[in-house]
């Protein structure tokens, strides 16, 4: 596992990302990272196309970008592990568009001035695989390619099974469980984790509201104060299962050394955890 890594920063994270990409792929594109973060940060942080900046709090840049981090070093892990299928470079490259491009849903038009894109939450996977499947078009993506992007942003769905999705290939299935393994972990894991909590409840409460009809997710929480004393269950009977049963265990990719060795992931997220336990700690 590398060292600490500024997930605020895109720089940062690009670099990374381009440390692992080149180091798994010595003669892979020096430039198709660079070039790849280089628009979709652009499209979170100025708009593009018809687009708005992204204005969602938990939802945000960083948010993408720990996922990001995340899988690098899965899919990094997961080649010194010598796991079969083998991954080529252009099922990274297909993994990495999926991992930048799986919230864009959360961005709205240029002219939707009502609310934040939190309103978005329920139908945020679909949107995201729209958005996705436009603009990779526009840039001369095959069909085939987008397919494969928009089965890996589907993956990340929370009621997404990743049977029933009409992967085209192993590897492709591969990487969507990996996409969305490090989507789980990467936010879960973060040192801000805790502290952004009120911010996801902000996001459901406002999703609640711009929703027409009844939602059992978005209205199952009191205030920020009860998503943060339920992230225990949260974890333990949601994702933890979801990670081995739906992803087919990929996160043990992170295992440092692998197979056997600590998981920094799921070692920050149970210290997250252990903070709940902590007398004084809130959502305040």
């Amino acid at each position: 596992m590398s060292g600490a890594v500024d997930t605020k920063n895109p720089t940062a994270v690009a670099a990374e990302v381009q440390a692992a990409y080149l180091g798994m792929f010595p003669d892979g594109e020096r430039t198709w990272v660079p070039r790849t973060f280089d628009w979709v940060v652009a499209c979170f942080t100025r708009g593009c196309a018809d687009y708005q900046a992204v204005d969602t709090r938990y939802h945000d840049l960083e948010h993408t970008l720990q996922g990001t981090l995340c899988l690098a070093r899965l899919l990094r892990g997961r080649q010194r592990a010598g796991a079969a299928p083998v991954l080529t470079p252009h099922f990274f490259e297909l993994g990495l568009l999926a991992m930048l491009l799986h919230d864009t849903g959360y961005l709205k038009h240029r002219d939707d001035r009502a609310g934040t894109g939190a309103k978005y939450t329920v139908t945020h996977v679909a949107r995201s695989a729209q958005f996705a499947g436009r603009r990779l078009a526009e840039q001369g993506f095959s069909p085939a390619d987008i397919q494969a992007v928009q089965n890996m942003i589907h993956c990340t769905g929370v009621e997404t099974h990743p049977d029933m999705l009409p992967f085209q290939s192993e590897p492709e299935r591969v990487v969507g469980c990996a996409v969305a393994t490090a989507d789980l972990l990467g936010q879960m894991a973060a040192d801000n984790y805790l502290q952004k909590l009120p911010d996801l409840y902000a996001e459901l409460a406002e999703a609640a509201a711009f929703t027409e009809g009844p939602h059992q997710a978005l209205a199952s929480f009191a205030s920020a104060e009860d998503v943060l004393q339920r992230t225990p269950h949260f974890w333990h009977a949601f994702v933890r299962p979801r990670l081995e049963r739906e992803f087919r265990g990929v996160y043990r990719f992170l295992n440092d050394p692998y197979p056997d060795g600590p998981n920094e992931y799921l070692n920050r997220i149970e210290a997250n955890l252990a903070r709940l336990r902590t007398p004084g700690v809130s959502a305040d």
